[in-house]
């Protein structure tokens, strides 16, 4: 009984040792309007070392993606990034309007100004070693801000 207590626990401790290896700052999600089913999140993520960011979630949204915006041929274009999205170790990486963000959609409720949702990013560091990251996320914006989206 006791070897299988430690092992939960190292399994438990090299999950949060790697999610320390990632910093996440200035998360903010846009807040929505009644009727609207999708926004927005952004953030900066830091990795310490190597890693990918595979995956994310939230309670929120029935759909969760991982989207990048560019121009291409003059024309901006918005996709799912189904391979996830590189974090090479030492680099911020942006999450902003107009760039990669995280796609929340088939939102259950508006997203209020001034409240927090949960956010869950999937990380693989170079291993291929999957962890989590609990986020409380601050919604933030009124239906006059944009974000590159339709509102």
């Amino acid at each position: 009984m006791k070897i299988k207590a430690l092992i939960l626990i190292a399994a438990i401790s090299c999950g949060s040792a790697q999610a320390q290896t990632v910093d996440v700052k200035d998360a903010w999600v846009h807040a929505t309007v009644a009727g609207q089913k999708a926004t927005g999140a952004f953030m900066a993520i830091t990795a310490k070392a190597d890693a990918k960011l595979v995956g994310v979630s939230s309670p929120a949204a029935g759909i969760t993606q991982i989207h990048e915006m560019k121009m291409e041929d003059g024309v901006m274009k918005m996709r799912a990034l189904s391979g996830g999205l590189d974090l090479p170790a030492g680099k911020t990486v942006e999450f902003k309007p107009g760039g990669y963000h995280l796609m929340l959609m088939d939102l259950k409720a508006p997203l209020a100004n001034n409240s927090l949702i949960a956010l869950t990013l999937v990380l693989r560091d170079a291993k291929g070693v999957e962890s989590k990251i609990e986020l409380k996320v601050p919604v933030a914006g009124g239906a006059a801000a944009t974000d590159g989206h339709k509102q």
